[in-house]
């Protein structure tokens, strides 16, 4: 038996059934392309009697996407199969996907036929198909909540009425691996002219197992897969696409199966359907989510810094995501700031390192993700000495919903006191364009968050202020329990910053030219 493993992408028709993630024709072609460029072998391209729309896109996508097999879903029915048909015609390669529900509680309830009933359409509808397209694929719906037995007899007739493909899917994602095993066995055992077709699985992740049981049917004979990038899909969704052909790459010393996947392609693709559909991955999501080859934790990080493989079991660059990402937050430890600080442009000692690294934690404590302004600001405030050039004396403020917003600022400079109000469109942009008139240094406040310290009507108000001036961002914190005061002090924090950069530069620069 062949270990090659077809995949078969069905985010343009089962994918597309999820809530919120309909399509335009537009959009369709634009992810089909993508599709062809990963390299998947069979683009299910939606169900042509849905809709006119449906209709449009698989004959459009039919057109202009000549590698893979080209599929369209028909029930078991002449118009359906013929509607399908009509929109493949034009494929380079194309197949009829028709379908029947073979579970007792489908045909009893839903299709109100018997079983004897179900395998009469079952024949009529695949040599319909079989006379049209030069494959066929059939799923017997529900197949893992069908009696056994009669699901052997399905798949007999199917394949002697012509089906080149028959897929066994778990509609409604019941089945376990263990289970799933036994069902594709004993469809290779028992059902004689099985080798004349392909056995493909569908698998839904109701219970969280749709990966886990694709594999488990590729490992009893399945050569064919049905998944959707992001695992995009019905209820719970489908089979992840990259989850299963990375399970595949990673562990190919237990699996060993061969996909046509061009894996480098598979994170262009899911950010290419989240930007359509607009249903972003959720974080720490395998394969393609934010979080999937980020460390935050301490011991982590100094484990990748050291050698990748310690807590990544593969290179992010093998599903085309540029590089591992180094999270800062309240776990991360000294090796992973220092290779930030080194990426920044900054050289520290040991022990500026480690006065640092205290710094970095008790902010770290209050924010949930430390940026590169932060470290920029712990460097300043914590490393070096930033000349107090202005100091606040006073801040006074009126505002409110039918009151004219003033702000009073005085401050000193040089033993030399200076006042100025502003009128503004709040209390604290008059605190800003106070404080910018007295300094003479024009900042736009670019980034401003207030945090509680403490508890109460009467909390401490912590404020972060991200301030630019000449093109560069200072950044300025105080607290107080007087918010608009926290505020012109955390302004004037980093205004000092800035005044003090504009001082050094000249020295940095003469320092330069005399050791040339």
């Amino acid at each position: 038996m062949s270990d090659h493993v077809f995949i078969f992408d069905t985010t343009l028709r089962d994918g597309e059934q999820s809530p919120g993630c309909s399509m335009n024709l537009e959009e369709k072609l634009r992810l089909a392309s993508q599709l062809e460029t990963l390299g998947v072998d069979v683009i299910e391209a939606g169900f042509p009697i849905a809709s006119n729309d449906d209709f449009a896109a698989v004959r459009e996508i039919a057109r202009s996407c000549r590698r893979p097999i080209i599929a369209g879903l028909a029930r078991a029915l002449p118009e359906d199969i013929e509607r399908a048909w009509e929109a493949l015609r034009e494929a380079q390669r194309p197949r009829i996907h028709t379908f029947l529900a073979t579970s007792d509680i489908h045909l009893e309830y839903k299709l109100k036929i018997t079983r004897r009933e179900a395998l009469e359409q079952i024949d009529r509808a695949v040599r319909t198909a079989r006379n049209l397209a030069p494959e066929v694929e059939f799923s017997p719906e529900d197949a893992t909540r069908t009696d056994l037995e009669f699901l052997c007899e399905v798949v007999r007739t199917a394949i002697s009425a012509g089906a080149t493909i028959i897929n066994i899917p778990d509609t409604v994602g019941y089945t376990i691996p263990r289970e799933f095993t036994r069902i594709i066995t004993t469809l290779r055992e028992r059902v004689e002219n099985i080798d004349r077709a392909i056995v493909s699985v569908h698998c839904h992740n109701d219970l969280g197992m749709a990966v886990s049981n694709s594999l488990a049917a590729i490992e009893a004979g399945a050569r064919q897969v049905e998944c959707t990038i992001n695992g995009i899909g019905e209820r719970a969704g489908n089979a992840s696409l990259e989850e299963i052909v990375m399970a595949l790459r990673v562990r190919h010393d237990l699996l060993e199966y061969q996909t046509s996947i061009n894996t480098e392609e598979i994170y262009r693709a899911s950010q290419m359907l989240s930007n359509i559909t607009g249903i972003q991955v959720q974080p720490n999501k395998a394969i393609v989510g934010r979080n999937a080859f980020a460390h935050e934790a301490g011991i982590h990080q100094h484990g990748v810094l050291a050698n990748s493989l310690t807590y990544e079991i593969m290179r992010p660059e093998m599903v085309g995501v540029k590089q591992s990402t180094l999270v800062l937050g309240k776990h991360s430890g000294r090796h992973a700031l220092q290779k930030r600080y080194e990426e920044m442009g900054y050289q520290l000692s040991r022990a500026e390192l480690d006065k640092a690294y205290k710094l970095f934690t008790l902010l770290a404590d209050q924010k949930k993700e430390i940026y590169d302004e932060d470290l920029i600001a712990i460097l300043q405030d914590g490393l070096r000495e930033i000349p107090e050039t202005f100091k606040l004396r006073s801040v006074e403020a009126v505002a409110g919903t039918s009151k004219t917003s003033w702000a009073t600022v005085t401050l000193e400079r040089d033993g030399q006191w200076m006042s100025r109000a502003e009128q503004a469109g709040g209390p604290v942009a008059g605190v800003c364009e106070a404080i910018d008139f007295l300094t003479g240094m024009q900042g736009r406040l670019i980034d401003y968050s207030v945090h509680s310290v403490t508890r109460g009507s009467d909390a401490v108000g912590e404020v972060f202020a991200h301030v630019e001036f000449d093109g560069k961002v200072f950044t300025g914190r105080a607290a107080s329990t007087d918010v608009i005061e926290s505020s012109a002090r955390a302004y004037l924090h980093a205004v000092n910053k800035a005044v003090h950069a504009r001082r050094s530069a000249p020295k940095v620069k003469a320092a330069s030219e005399a050791a040339d």
